[in-house]
């Protein structure tokens, strides 16, 4: 597992009820106040990315990107419902290589957008949070 370090600007993490795939296609979802952009400036490809309560960090719930894939560069709106009133959240999210990175307890409710980086160097996964 690659090891996640927090160069915090912010935390972050998504949630129970985050409809990505709805977001994507368009269908009108109610925003929540957790919703977030996730950025990955990584240079590899993201293949998923869970989110869960921070309650709840080993029940990971379903891949909030669906059947796509977030490349190098891209970003994805992550939408929660708007009933949904948990802000700390735990998020995973699992390389083309199947390499795993978490970070944890993260207040979505204050984050707007989280970009993932690997330091080539180091060897590490880091997130920054705005």
């Amino acid at each position: 597992m690659k090891k996640g370090t927090l160069n915090i600007k912010k935390w972050f993490l998504v949630g129970i009820t985050a409809i990505a795939a709805s977001a994507a296609s368009g269908v009108g979802v109610a925003a929540g106040q957790q919703d977030f952009t996730l950025v990955n400036k990584t240079g590899y490809t993201i293949d998923e990315v869970y989110v869960s309560p921070s309650s709840n960090a080993n029940d990971w719930l379903n891949d909030v990107l669906g059947q796509d894939v977030l490349g190098d560069g891209e970003n994805a709106k992550i939408v929660f419902s708007s009933q949904n009133e948990i802000c700390k959240y735990d998020l995973k999210v699992v390389y083309d290589d199947k390499e795993e990175v978490e970070w944890t307890d993260i207040d979505l409710c204050k984050e707007e957008k989280i970009t993932i980086h690997w330091n080539k160097k180091t060897g590490e996964t880091s997130a920054t949070f705005d």
